[in-house]
């Protein structure tokens, strides 16, 4: 398994990244295929306080989708504890589904996995948001006109058509509030997104009226 850990602001200290190994030796316990684990560690200015925090987002490039956790805390150790806590949840979650398609069941739907489980906190704040399981600061900077301080992302990725609940699942398992996707039901671009708790919207854009009337 390897392991790719980067510091963003902040100098990752040995001590840190053997404390990282420890925790991280539980993830092939639930993910065997396990391939490689990217660790960004992060100092930021906090928006909420006045003195700036640690935040701690985990990758897990596993065979199927990418499962994803972050934290923020005071500082990076704390960071870590929350965001491998939401990384097994969602590797428990991710291995469970897999046995039951192994079996004999029929597989349950993403909206009654979800219905048992308690809201998180941290993913509803508005804040995060997915495409193909890429993480917010993924992608090249575009960079902005003049003196602006506003920065753009560029993302290309590529799309495997699936279905809505099979987004919604893997929306859960990055941990974002929206997720875009090309749908295979109405091979239209489309985006799935969190409501209130537990409840879900999508929109589907609509090209043919657009390439209409260009042509």
């Amino acid at each position: 398994m390897e392991i790719v850990v980067t510091g963003r602001h902040v100098q990752v200290s040995e001590r840190f990244r053997r404390h990282l190994d420890e925790k991280l030796a539980k993830v092939p316990q639930l993910a065997p295929r396990v391939q490689r684990l990217d660790v960004v560690v992060t100092h930021e200015a906090n928006k909420r306080q006045s003195k700036a925090c640690d935040r701690v987002e985990i990758t897990c490039h596993v065979k199927g989708p990418v499962v994803r956790a972050e934290a923020c805390a005071d500082d990076k150790y704390g960071a870590l504890d929350i965001a491998m806590d939401k990384l097994l949840e969602r590797l428990r979650r991710d291995h469970d589904r897999r046995r039951v398609h192994r079996g004999r069941r029929v597989p349950e739907s993403v909206s009654q996995a979800t219905s048992r489980l308690s809201e998180d906190p941290a993913s509803l704040n508005g804040q995060s948001a997915g495409v193909a399981g890429a993480g917010p600061d993924d992608g090249e900077l575009l960079g902005a006109d003049g003196d602006s301080p506003i920065h753009v992302r560029e993302k290309v990725h590529a799309s495997t058509p699936m279905g809505l609940d099979q987004a919604l699942y893997e929306m859960e398992l990055v941990g974002h509030d929206f997720y875009l996707f090309h749908d295979k039901d109405t091979n239209q671009p489309s985006v799935v997104y969190r409501r209130r708790g537990w409840s879900y919207g999508v929109i589907h854009l609509d090209v043919s009226e657009e390439q209409e009337r260009v042509s």
